[in-house]
């Protein structure tokens, strides 16, 4: 657990001091350029249902994630030191997620776990308190963690480590950083996707590929949802198999025990699909995940459509201001407005008053060349972070996508070769009789 003054430094009014802190804290993370997986172990160890009363007043039950770490380097005395534990709620990990994804636009942020179950079979309950699918999320919130503390960029940040050592004070902590004021609004995002002149090709292609991979990803989920209900259905159906030999044994004296031991291999048969419908779900989640990175990719694509929208507009009104000045300077006005037509009409400004626009007008230019100038380092900037997460990306998700379908497939082998031994030992059964 972490100490008292860790919390109490959070909390002080000493903003040299903090900064100092965390300036350390930056060094000591960064210096010998690994993550932070490599010099903690993290684990998401048990889940619990709490009761409390939400920020309404409202009573409400909740899951609560115990989230233990524990460095690897050995202590003074050579001893590896004692883990730490706090306990998390889901919406926690969820706040997390969102000050990472504004901090580092460019990053694929890893996703959460589905907060409700979806593409699911019609006898798994979608209960989100259900023990089953608690334990499920457990999982996939201790993934998120292990795939944020391997990444090389967002493992080194402050507020996650924080988020994995310090209970108290860890909001206050996220929100003093003031990433709320940096999203993006939807909106923005949606209207800088339509109005957007120049849309970089690489970001649209990479955009219909998350869309397709969406796609993709749901159709299959769909498709093995409506396999393992008629799955479900094949498998308990052989209990009437196990029903049928054993009544049956009842009334035979000569084939009575092979009836009766077929029955009982089909009633074992029967009910092992909850098993394996189980085990399925662990590999849909893993589909499920990369459902959800379809999501991250358009994200940080909608951002480079809003850099790149910000920069065409910040020119575009560099070029007006320009435009403005040398109308001012040279008394000609190239295009039709106002402006031009009011001086025809009433006569030209007075020098006085031309100079002092002018010089209104050089200090916007000024203002406006600094504005484009840094859109485009900002605009060039995510373009290469996200090139470079982009290849990281997609390296990682041929690799589990292919890891996750051939464990499938293995596990379908060896659920047809269990029923290939029922039916033998069936057989069997009946050779003895």
């Amino acid at each position: 657990m972490a100490e008292d003054g860790k919390e109490d430094s959070l909390a002080t009014d000493d903003d040299s001091e903090q900064t100092a802190a965390d300036d350390s804290l930056n060094t000591t993370m960064v210096e010998d350029g690994s993550t932070l997986l490599c010099r903690m172990e993290i684990c998401v160890a048990e889940a619990e249902k709490r009761s409390g009363k939400n920020a309404m007043g409202m009573q409400e039950t909740f899951s609560v994630y115990l989230v233990e770490t524990r460095l690897t380097d050995s202590g003074p005395d050579g001893r590896n030191p004692a883990p730490d534990c706090l306990w998390r709620r889901y919406s926690e990990f969820e706040l997390l997620r969102s000050y990472l994804m504004v901090t580092y636009p460019f990053v694929v942020a890893p996703p959460l776990p589905e907060k409700r179950a979806e593409f699911v079979w019609h006898k798994l309950s979608a209960d989100n308190m259900d023990p089953d699918f608690v334990e499920r999320r457990r999982v996939g919130l201790e993934n998120f963690l292990l795939r944020v503390a391997s990444h090389p960029v967002l493992s080194n940040n402050k507020i996650l480590y924080h988020f994995l050592t310090e209970e108290h004070g860890w909001r206050e902590a996220v929100y003093d950083t003031g990433f709320q004021a940096k999203a993006d609004s939807r909106i923005r995002a949606l209207s800088a996707t339509f109005r957007v002149r120049n849309p970089d090709k690489g970001f649209v292609e990479m955009k219909h590929y998350s869309d397709e991979l969406q796609s993709h990803t749901s159709q299959l989920l769909r498709a093995r949802a409506r396999v393992a209900d008629r799955l479900y259905g094949v498998y308990k159906v052989h209990g009437n198999y196990g029903r049928v030999f054993s009544e049956w044994s009842a009334i035979e004296k000569e084939m009575g025990d092979g009836l009766q031991s077929a029955g009982h291999h089909m009633d074992a048969y029967a009910a092992s699909i909850d098993d394996i419908l189980e085990e399925e779900e662990h590999y849909a989640d893993q589909i499920k995940e990369y459902l959800s990175y379809a999501e991250a990719l358009r994200t940080v694509c909608r951002k480079h459509e809003l850099t790149q929208f910000e920069l065409e507009v910040a020119s575009q009104d560099l070029i007006s201001k320009k435009q403005q000045r040398e109308e001012l300077a040279t008394g000609i006005v190239r295009t039709f407005s106002l402006k031009g037509m009011t001086n025809k009409l009433f006569g030209q400004e007075a020098p006085v008053q031309r100079e002092a626009r002018l010089k209104v007008l050089e200090e916007l230019i000024t203002e406006g060349e600094d504005t484009v100038k840094e859109k485009t380092a900002e605009c060039e900037e995510h373009v290469e972070g996200a090139w470079l997460e982009m290849q990281r990306f997609k390296e990682q998700k041929d690799k589990d996508l292919r890891e996750a379908l051939i464990n499938y497939a293995l596990m379908q082998i060896s659920m047809c070769k269990k029923g290939i031994q029922v039916w033998s030992n069936a057989k069997e059964c009946f050779l003895k009789m």
